[in-house]
C-alpha cells in the first residue's frame, strides 16, 4: 500500500470509532495509575476497532498504543501510533473537545497521520512531504511571535512534579502573549498550532500517542516541534516536553523557558 492509501485507511477507520464516541452514553470512569489518569470502556472499543481495521489491511502491522500496554517494535515496516481518546478526562466530562489520533511509522520514520475530533467533523492529515490539511483543506502555522499569539498550555496533569515550572512558563508567555488556552487535548492543541489558531502549543512531559501524529501535521503545515530546551524531539517510549508551532514563536517561549530555568 501507499501512504496515501494508508492515510485514507486510518481516516475511513476514524470515522468508524468517532461514531461510537458520538453515541456514547453512560461514560463511567475508571482509574489507572492516579485519579487523574483515567480510562473508559471507549477508549478500549474505539482502540479494539482502530487496530482490527487497520490488521486487516496491513495484517503485519505492529502497534503502538496507550490502552492495555501494546507497545510493539517502532522500527518494525509497519507500526501505527494510537491514542484511542486524546483528551479522555474531556470526553468523561461532557467537554466535547477530545479526539482519535493515529500515527503511521515505516522503520521509525513518521509517515501519515490523521486526527479527528468528531465533535465539530474536523479531520486533520498529513503525509510525509505531502502536506498538512483539514478537512483536505490547507493549513499552514502563523509567522507571528508571542505578542501576537495565543498560547496553548498542557499542564501533564500526571506529572505533578512540573507543575512549578509548567505554570510559570504559562504566566511568562500570558504576558509575552495575547492569551493562554488550556483545552485538555495535546493532539488538539498541536492541530491548532498547526492552523494558526494558536502560535504555539507546550506541554512538559507527553507520550508518543499523545505527539506523534501531531508532530507531523505541524511539521507539514510550516512548523516545528523541539523539547523545551531545544532538542530534537524523539520517537521513542519517552515522556519528553514538546514546544511546537511557527518558528519564532516556538524560539521565544524557549527562550522565556530558559530564563524560568
Amino acid at each position: 500500500m501507499t501512504d496515501h492509501e494508508i492515510l485514507e485507511l486510518i481516516c475511513g477507520a476514524e470515522r468508524e470509532a468517532a461514531a461510537l464516541m458520538l453515541h456514547a452514553r453512560g461514560v463511567l470512569a475508571e482509574c489507572k495509575s492516579s485519579r487523574r489518569d483515567v480510562v473508559t470502556e471507549y477508549d478500549r472499543r474505539v482502540q479494539a476497532l482502530l487496530m482490527e481495521c487497520l490488521s486487516a489491511a496491513l495484517p503485519d502491522a505492529r502497534f503502538f498504543c496507550e490502552e492495555n500496554d501494546r507497545h510493539d517494535d517502532l522500527h518494525a515496516e509497519h507500526v501505527f501510533i494510537i491514542d484511542p481518546i486524546d483528551g479522555t478526562m474531556n470526553f468523561v466530562r461532557g467537554f466535547h473537545h477530545s479526539c482519535i489520533s493515529v500515527a503511521y511509522m515505516r522503520r521509525g520514520a513518521l509517515c501519515a497521520a490523521a486526527i479527528c475530533n468528531p465533535y465539530v467533523d474536523e479531520m486533520f492529515t498529513a503525509l510525509s512531504g505531502g502536506g498538512a490539511f483539514l478537512n483536505g483543506r490547507p493549513i499552514r502555522v502563523t509567522d507571528e511571535g508571542l505578542a501576537d499569539s495565543v498560547v496553548c498550555v498542557g499542564t501533564a496533569p500526571y506529572n505533578p512534579e512540573f507543575a512549578d515550572r509548567t505554570f510559570a512558563l504559562a504566566k511568562a508567555a500570558f504576558l509575552a502573549g495575547l492569551d493562554i488556552r488550556r483545552e485538555g487535548s495535546a493532539a488538539l492543541d498541536l492541530c491548532s498550532a498547526a492552523a494558526g489558531r494558536c502560535g504555539v502549543y507546550f506541554e512538559p512531559a507527553l507520550s508518543l500517542w499523545d505527539y506523534a501524529a501531531g508532530m507531523l501535521i505541524v511539521q507539514e503545515a510550516g512548523g516545528v516541534c523541539r523539547t523545551l530546551t531545544g532538542g530534537a524531539l524523539p520517537l521513542d517510549a519517552s515522556r519528553p516536553s514538546v514546544a511546537a508551532g511557527n518558528a519564532r514563536a516556538v524560539a521565544e517561549l524557549l527562550a522565556l523557558a530558559g530564563e524560568i530555568g
